[in-house]
């Protein structure tokens, strides 16, 4: 490939993470305002048009009508307010098929361009199946609030939110791979050990987005709403009191809640060790400043989740705070990419 045709599919890929990271804040915006549930069926094709007139309206909020979420939790909610909560699943998942056209119409085209090499064009197949299978997970996390319990699994939607982060992760890293191919360096002991440092934090961000998966579909955040204590105590007394005892880091609200703040906290001890490091370290003016954002971010999106918990979950703050989760992620990929690229291990 010659650098203008990787600089084309490296915008393309670009846009494609711009859409990504939409979803997941339009996702985040759909859970939070309980939306999630009102659209009962799943049609890939048909499903694009919305209701067009006050007919199908009404066939739309009858079958609503007979789910648990309506009949246990929003029972007597009118046409009107069926409307507000609609749309955001609409949107939410029009916005997944667009996204899946956005990706395979262009990767079509540079197919047969052959503006792709073969090995990338492997990955990036791949990654087109990886987001169909999303798009199921998706329906598969939305029937389970559909049976018995109004409210979905939180298995499932952990599932769903970790599956959009590495579709994310995938893409972003085949277009920083266009982008900045591997730098003449030669190896580099101390540069190797904070690409070590930083794959670690990275690995470690993506596992707090899963807990924070789990806080999300437990409700978890609306229990314990004070900090730096839980209600009074370091460590909550309930914290195994589901059998068997593995059940409570996932099933447990006050056990997830305390995962979640566990690992901000060893992100808030490690990330300023990082990037202490870093500045003992010579390196290139991109890496150094993808060291700074990443300390930088990191006390935005800790001050955010303590802002989202003392004020007890509002629709706009936790949101702003799912989307400074992948902003985080993305910075820290930034960072590992370019560590990576810098020290000749590619």
């Amino acid at each position: 490939m010659d650098q203008a045709s990787r600089n084309q599919v490296a915008t393309w890929l670009l846009a494609c993470c711009a859409l990504i990271f939409a979803m997941v804040v339009v996702g985040g915006v759909t859970r939070l305002t309980h939306s999630g549930l009102s659209m009962v069926e799943w049609q890939p094709l048909i499903g694009t048009i919305p209701p067009l007139n006050q007919v199908q309206w009404d066939e739309v909020f009858h079958k609503y009508q007979q789910t648990p979420e309506y009949l246990k939790v929003n029972h007597g909610m009118s046409l009107e307010e069926f409307k507000g909560i609609f749309w955001w699943e609409y949107f939410h998942r029009l916005l997944g098929r667009s996204i899946g056209l956005a990706f395979l119409l262009p990767f079509l085209y540079f197919v047969a361009k052959k503006k792709i090499d073969k090995p990338l064009m492997g990955k990036l197949a791949g990654i087109f199946l990886l987001g169909g299978l999303q798009g199921a997970m998706g329906w598969y996390m939305v029937k389970s609030g559909l049976v018995n319990n109004p409210h979905v699994s939180q298995y499932r939607l952990t599932a769903h939110l970790g599956m959009a982060f590495l579709i994310y992760a995938a893409i972003f890293w085949a277009a920083l791979g266009l982008l900045f191919p591997q730098a003449p360096h030669q190896p580099d002991g101390k540069i190797q050990g904070l690409h070590k440092f930083s794959t670690v934090l990275t690995c470690l961000i993506f596992v707090m987005a899963l807990s924070g998966g789990f806080v999300a579909g437990t409700r978890a955040g609306f229990t314990y709403n004070t900090f730096p204590l839980m209600n009074g105590s370091w460590i909550p007394q309930d914290i195994f009191l589901l059998e068997p005892w593995y059940l409570n880091f996932f099933e447990n609200l006050a056990t997830v809640q305390f995962d979640h703040r566990m690992i901000a906290w060893l992100l808030a001890f490690l990330t300023p060790l990082f990037w202490f490091r870093s500045r003992k370290i010579v390196l290139t003016m991109r890496a150094s400043l993808y060291c700074n954002l990443f300390l930088a971010m990191l006390a935005v999106q800790i001050g955010l989740g303590i802002s989202t918990l003392l004020l007890v979950v509002p629709v706009h703050i936790a949101a702003t705070h799912q989307a400074g989760a992948l902003l985080l992620f993305t910075i820290s990929l930034l960072t590992t990419h370019e560590l990576h690229r810098i020290n000749g291990t590619f």
